[in-house]
């Protein structure tokens, strides 16, 4: 029987052909088989803030532009970051589709259950649950962490003495302030949200301005946009090539964390328009704004192998210190880690939700099923988030290169996720039933694309960094993926099948227990009836 979005419940729920971003939020939210818990008011400002705030090009650009500088140069960045702010586009318009049509904090591992068909529903939310579940707590490491870094980092211009043991132990302050302010500020965080957005637009571009008025010397178009250069030594070992390719980690993992719109939906007014626009608007804004950003760091270095062999150990920093001077660079940088501070922020955030709507379903413990009545918000999950991310980053003790394996963890652990719903949708797409915002007859050929590009950068974030290859070198992002895709898939297979349901079956068995039925099955025709013997995870067809 095909698959597609399911309405459990269209004779309850009947809406007499209106299309979804017609429809009251908490009855759209009913049709899909959940009661309205968290708190809806966020405007579509606010579903294209938290987006914005986790992309935070300020925070991906700053705590990997070593990277980039070193892997390939200023010429791979430049180039990479337009070549992947055109990709990251058709997965961002893949994506609006899906959540116009599915506006649940669930997000990528829900589309995935309500698209495939129905015998698979289940092991389709399994998989990209885990798969996102990873890459969630991946970014927020990646976030969190790289900012614990650029706090060392300031500290030792001052005289700190900088350890790994300290900087995990800085880490650790940031996770519980962000799970504090999560936890308690719930009201907060819409204020927050529109601080977040002032800081990385109007005072990022003020600083970049700045940058460049108070340069002394600036870098010539060919030195920006041609210059080649590789620490690494793949370059001579294999290829320039091979180098350019391992080198979008920088762009990739900036344009992340996107579908925090998604996770959001529940708690967004108009959800269905204002969620997918939160997506798309997110991901524009912060190619345009982080080439921007990107080229006013590279014009502004005043002596390149100073610049990579930095005695501060921070290239952004030294680009301050020589810019600015240490008093002005001080400022400067701690800014950016006030801007970094408010992007892990809103992952804590959007990993919650996620995690709430995942226990919701029953593939994480019943026990992180709560959303806490005088607060708002899903305080266990909360929590869940930010151990899972501090745990995630103890290898960075004895890794040099765990900080960028960790964000490779984050990006394909997060792209795999948004993709296997859209490849769902390229093969199960004539059920699909769209919602208010839809790509028409565009919908495959920019779904096809969207799912190119994932096949390809999931390779690219899985081969190795450094050469030679050793325990310190080692890109241990293959381990980690492969550690989580061995659990999800042999625990579907030994035990997870037998009892996990998924959110289809979920919905309709809320919809019998609410009706008082023993067992239901949702039959073509859209009457609920009694199905002596049945399977409530069976088949159900989509409401048109």
């Amino acid at each position: 029987m095909p698959g597609g979005v399911i309405d459990v419940d269209p004779e309850a729920h009947h809406h007499h052909g209106k299309p979804a971003g017609q429809i009251n939020d908490e009855d759209r939210l009913a049709d899909l088989g959940y009661k309205q818990e968290l708190k809806r008011g966020w405007s579509v400002i606010q579903s294209f803030g938290i987006s914005f705030s986790i992309i935070s090009v300020i925070t991906g650009v700053t705590t990997l532009f070593l990277y980039g500088l070193t892997t390939g140069g200023p010429g791979v960045m430049a180039s990479g970051w337009i070549i992947v702010s055109f990709f990251t586009m058709f997965v961002a318009l893949a994506m609006a589709e899906i959540v116009s049509s599915i506006p649940t904090s669930g997000g990528p591992y829900h589309w995935a259950a309500l698209i495939a068909k129905p015998k698979y529903s289940a092991f389709a939310a399994w998989t990209t649950g885990y798969a996102n579940l990873l890459g969630q707590v991946a970014v927020t490491t990646g976030i969190s962490f790289g900012n614990a870094g650029l706090i060392s980092t300031l500290g030792a211009l001052h005289g700190f003495d900088v350890t790994p043991a300290k900087t995990v132990g800085i880490y650790a302050g940031l996770l519980v302030s962000h799970g504090l302010v999560n936890t308690f500020g719930v009201t907060t965080l819409g204020v927050l949200n529109h601080t977040s957005i002032a800081l990385h637009s109007l005072g990022v571009f003020g600083l970049v301005v700045a940058l460049l008025a108070k340069a002394p010397t600036h870098r010539s178009g060919a030195e920006v946009f041609s210059f080649f250069y590789d620490a690494t030594g793949w370059g001579d070992r294999a290829s320039h090539a091979y180098v350019a390719v391992i080198s979008i980690l920088t762009c990739q993992y900036t344009i992340t964390g996107f579908d925090a719109s998604a996770h959001l939906a529940e708690e967004t007014t108009a959800a269905a328009w204002n969620a997918p626009i939160g997506v798309i608007t997110s991901v524009g804004a912060s190619a345009v704004f982080g080439f921007f950003v990107l080229l006013g760091f590279l014009f502004s270095i005043q002596d390149f192998d100073a610049t990579v062999n930095s005695e501060v150990g921070q290239p952004v920093l030294q680009i301050f210190c020589d810019v600015f001077g240490i008093k002005g660079a001080t400022v400067a940088f701690a800014f950016i880690i006030i801007c970094v501070w408010h992007c892990g922020l809103f992952s804590i955030t959007s990993n919650s939700r996620m995690m709430y709507a995942f226990s919701r379903d029953r593939a994480l413990p019943g026990w992180f099923d709560y959303v806490d009545s005088k607060y708002s918000s899903p305080i266990r999950t909360i929590w869940l988030a930010v151990v899972l991310a501090f745990i995630l980053s103890l290898p960075s003790l004895g890794s040099a290169v765990a900080f960028a394996a960790a964000t490779s963890i984050a990006t394909i652990g997060l792209y795999i996720s948004y993709g296997i719903p859209i490849l769902i949708l390229l093969i199960e797409g004539d059920n699909f039933v769209r919602g208010p915002f839809h790509l028409g007859k565009f919908s495959r050929p920019v779904g096809f694309v969207a799912v190119s590009w994932i096949c390809f950068i999931t390779i690219a974030g899985c081969l190795p960094e450094l050469t030679p290859v050793d325990s310190q070198t080692l890109n241990y992002t293959p381990v980690a993926v492969g550690i989580v895709a061995f659990y999800a898939l042999s625990s579907w297979f030994l035990w997870a099948r037998k009892w996990f349901k998924g959110p289809r079956a979920m919905a309709l068995e809320e919809l019998a227990v609410e009706a008082g039925e023993p067992n239901t099955h949702l039959h073509k025709s859209g009457s609920v009836e009694e199905k002596k013997g049945g399977d409530i995870s069976e088949a159900v067809e989509p409401a048109n």
